[in-house]
């Protein structure tokens, strides 16, 4: 299979409101393809189309090669952001983290400690995660999305609220997991984070993605 994603004649409507508009793309196999686009463009619709949680009013979309929608509700084997990541903010980061992967029988929860530290987290620290600056929240949602160890990872803005030092962390871990085999689509507004990490660039315009 060469393309992680397939999208062909993506329609998504609220109302009289055209949001997506004939969207058709293929996004390969193992590599980083960037989303750039005005705020309201469709971006994050896109994306929430893709994962499962927006159903098209017309067209298709496939993750590796399961029609969401038909053959599984949900993108298969994908880890994501996408808008601001919800923890329970009265426990730890780890916490967080063996719960949310305590829900995936056979997973082994002992791969929460080192996608903590792959994010530059510290696993010891038992601060509450309703006390996490903004760029540690960013951080461990990053960890949530990796720590299953997905094929697909679906990235919208994923350096929000990372300073100089997380922006740099974070392109080394993506553009690692790349050599790895992992296919991320990754959405910025940050023309520096597209040029270093993408392979592929479609910029989304009025509903309409220009590949």
């Amino acid at each position: 299979m060469n393309n992680a994603v397939e999208v062909f004649g993506l329609y998504k409507n609220f109302g009289k409101s055209v949001v997506l508009s004939d969207i058709n793309a293929c996004f390969e196999c193992g590599k980083i393809h960037g989303i750039v686009g005005r705020n309201g463009s469709g971006k994050t619709v896109l994306m929430k189309c893709i994962l499962g949680f927006m159903r098209p009013t017309e067209g298709s979309v496939s993750v590796f090669g399961k029609r969401i929608g038909r053959d599984t509700d949900f993108a298969p084997d994908t880890g994501m952001i996408v808008e601001t990541p919800g923890f329970i903010n009265t426990e730890s980061g780890i916490n967080n983290l063996k719960w949310l992967i305590g829900l995936q029988s056979g997973k082994e929860k002992d791969r929460v400690t080192e996608v903590m530290r792959m994010v530059g987290l510290d696993p010891s620290n038992r601060k509450p995660v309703g006390k996490y600056s903004l760029g540690m929240r960013q951080r461990l949602g990053i960890a949530q999305a990796i720590m299953e160890r997905p094929r697909l990872l679906v990235l919208d803005e994923p350096m929000n609220g990372l300073d100089n030092k997380g922006v740099e962390d974070m392109r080394k871990l993506f553009l690692g997991l790349r050599e790895e085999g992992v296919t991320i689509l990754l959405a910025s507004h940050n023309p520096l984070d597209i040029s270093a990490l993408c392979d592929t660039v479609s910029e989304m315009d009025a509903g309409i993605l220009k590949c």
